[in-house]
């Protein structure tokens, strides 16, 4: 498997999801005794005096202290995300992004506005209110908020993450 490809979540010293990192700056971080495998990715690494697991989540030894961010940055990927990768108007698998008041009415390009459909809600729905079609939305769309939301709106969480992610508010924990 190309490394290139592979991704470590990487947790402060207090567990909290900070980022992802390449598989090579995780075994450095490790290598220079930084980090902690915490979670083993299940691919290995050969090399000529032996083999390594390469890593799939590690712990800093030392607490980083980051910045407060006011917003999680709004992407396709974090939108389908908070919806559970679901169409929030019939609940089926969503393949698209929908504009609830439609920008060609003033509706604006923010976390309250922009929710996740399947091609055929969109489609029907167009540039058409809820109300001009008797819809009603199953829940309010909100910012999410919490530490896991800056991974998830840029990298899709791999399987071996959700349990270090589900504590910060991410519910499934899927993108």
């Amino acid at each position: 498997m190309n490394s290139s490809s592979r991704r470590t979540l990487v947790l402060n010293a207090t567990y909290e999801p900070l980022g992802v990192v390449s598989d090579r700056r995780a075994l450095i971080l490790i290598l220079n005794n930084r980090a902690t495998m915490i979670e083993e990715s299940g691919v290995t690494l050969h090399y000529s005096s032996g083999s390594m697991e390469l890593p799939a989540v590690i712990r800093l030894h030392k607490f980083v202290k980051i910045p407060y961010r006011h917003t999680v940055p709004l992407s396709r990927r974090a939108i389908f995300a908070r919806d559970g990768g679901r169409c929030v108007y019939c609940q089926s698998a969503a393949t698209s992004i929908d504009h609830v008041l439609p920008r060609s009415r003033g509706g604006d390009h923010s976390w309250e506005n922009v929710v996740s459909a399947c091609h055929r809600c969109n489609h029907v729905k167009a540039d058409r209110t809820l109300k001009e079609l008797g819809w009603r939305l199953r829940s309010l769309p909100r910012e999410p908020v919490g530490a896991a939301w800056r991974i998830l709106g840029t990298a899709r969480a791999e399987e071996r993450w959700v349990r270090y992610l589900a504590p910060f508010g991410v519910v499934g924990a899927s993108a």
